[in-house]
């Protein structure tokens, strides 16, 4: 393998997108019921993760396989989280309910080595790649990377 460290420092996002295969997104709408989601889930369960957007397809936050079997089969878990917000964690009937909203994004603009620093410094292991609008348009998992590394 050639210098790796130094292609991957000048490529955009951009650039390694359109290395990569294409795939379909895992979004659902925040207003969809949690019926849904479980479907949206089980549908994409290799990411074991859903983006949330709104009407305008915009990004709202993100549901994680974690989450989600945490709402659905609450009774079998020990309680981890707050009690204030047990009761709205009990009630939850649309994604937007249940989903996080401080998520970890990437832009089409940045350098995939900035992109990949705040992964594994984040511990995250999928990001979404969003546009000017703030629309979902990809996203990169640490495998990507990983592929990329390999096929150069």
């Amino acid at each position: 393998m050639r210098n790796i460290k130094e292609e991957v420092g000048r490529m955009t996002v951009t650039e390694l997108l359109a290395i990569l295969k294409k795939r379909k997104l895992p979004l659902i709408h925040e207003d969809a019921d949690i019926r849904e989601v479980v479907d949206a889930m089980i549908c994409h369960e290799c990411n074991r993760l859903l983006y949330v957007v709104d009407d305008n397809e915009k990004l709202t936050g993100v549901i994680s396989l974690k989450i989600l079997s945490r709402h659905v089969f609450s009774l079998s878990h020990e309680p981890q989280i707050h009690p204030r917000f047990l009761i709205s964690m009990i009630t939850a009937d649309k994604a937007k309910d249940i989903m996080q909203k401080n998520t970890i994004v990437a832009t089409e603009e940045e350098k995939v080595k900035q992109v990949l620093k705040r992964m594994i410094r984040t511990g995250v292991e999928n990001i979404p790649v969003l546009d000017k609008e703030k629309r979902i348009i990809a996203y990169l998992t640490l495998a990507d990377f990983l592929r990329f590394v390999v096929s150069t």
